[in-house]
Formats: structure tokens, C-alpha cells, sequence
């Protein structure tokens, strides 16, 4: 059964022949859908606080921490939602090869 779920809002910063950085936006419950990252990146959390990871191999929580910053490779597939009982917001920059 799939839950219906608000969107999380994304706004495109900078993007140009290096990097595309976006913010992005998550009102309480809110998800990116379900998504496959085609270039390495780096998320900035903006806000303290837990998101709710669905991959295909199940769910995990991430604790994230405001100001810390983390890097994936290219090929990552999960939906990401918040959470929180409130508001959730991170910079994506995405790295072009």
C-alpha cells in the first residue's frame, strides 16, 4: 500500500557546467518520492532532526545535524521523508563530472 504524501519542495540555487545546488524543503511528512541519484553529491542539513529513508533493500532513519555535511556516490535510490513535527530543510549539491 502506498501512502500518499505532500511534496517536498525543491528551488534550484546555482546550476552550471560544475555543480547544481538546490534547496531543499520539507513540510512535516512531507518526501521527495521515490528517486535515483545520477551524479555524486553532498547534502548541508539546514535542520536538526530525522529523515525517514525508503530504499529497496527496506527503511533506515538518518539523524541529521544542522551544519553537518555528508557525500554519496552516483546510483543511490530511495525516497526521503521528513520526519519531524516540523519543518525540515537541507542544500543538495549535486557534483558534474
Amino acid at each position: 500500500m502506498t501512502i500518499e504524501r505532500p511534496r517536498a519542495r525543491s528551488t534550484v540555487q546555482l546550476d552550471d557546467d560544475r555543480v547544481r545546488v538546490t534547496e531543499w524543503r520539507f513540510p512535516p511528512g512531507a518526501a521527495t518520492g521515490f528517486h535515483r541519484h545520477e551524479m555524486d553529491y553532498v547534502v548541508v542539513p539546514m535542520t536538526t532532526g530525522h529523515l525517514l529513508l525508503q530504499t529497496p533493500d527496506g527503511e533506515s532513519t538518518a539523524n541529521l545535524t544542522a551544519g553537518q555535511a555528508y557525500a554519496r556516490q552516483a546510483g543511490v535510490e530511495h525516497d526521503v521523508i521528513n520526519a519531524n513535527e516540523y519543518d525540515f530543510v537541507f542544500v543538495e549539491v549535486e557534483i558534474k563530472k
